[in-house]
């Protein structure tokens, strides 16, 4: 079911119990959040990042923070595709490469801890 269709039934979408598998995306930064994108498959490869995700970022990005911002992904496969880095390069006003990204540990990712600590305070619990 898509967004257009659950919003029609009220913004209820309906689900089994126990999917399969569910992969959310959603971009954070000191202004606000992004929508999220819920892909119910749970695959993401490059050409669903570029064709799905990074436009969505693109646009919240230029909603939010309006023309002067960095956009910089995480190490997941998809973001860390030769394409992807190319389409970010090519379409954000500026954009953190791969290859300007920190080593791989968790005492150089801070975002890492206080990410769902703040998400968690700004989230409407009984919606």
């Amino acid at each position: 079911m898509s967004r257009e269709e659950a919003e029609k039934k009220g913004a209820i979408h309906e689900k089994t119990k126990f999917p399969v598998k569910v992969m959310v995306w959603l971009g954070v930064c000191a202004e606000s959040l992004t929508v999220p994108v819920i892909f119910e498959d749970a695959t993401m490869d490059a050409q669903k990042c570029i064709k799905v995700v990074l436009p969505i970022a693109l646009k919240s990005g230029k909603k939010m923070l309006g023309k002067n911002w960095t956009y910089q992904q995480d190490g997941a496969t998809p973001h860390t595709h030769h394409h992807s880095q190319k389409w970010c390069a090519d379409h954000f006003p500026a954009f953190i490469p791969k290859i300007r990204w920190p080593s791989n540990s968790p005492d150089l990712c801070p975002f890492d801890y206080s990410l769902w600590n703040e998400l968690g305070q700004v989230m409407d619990w009984n919606y």
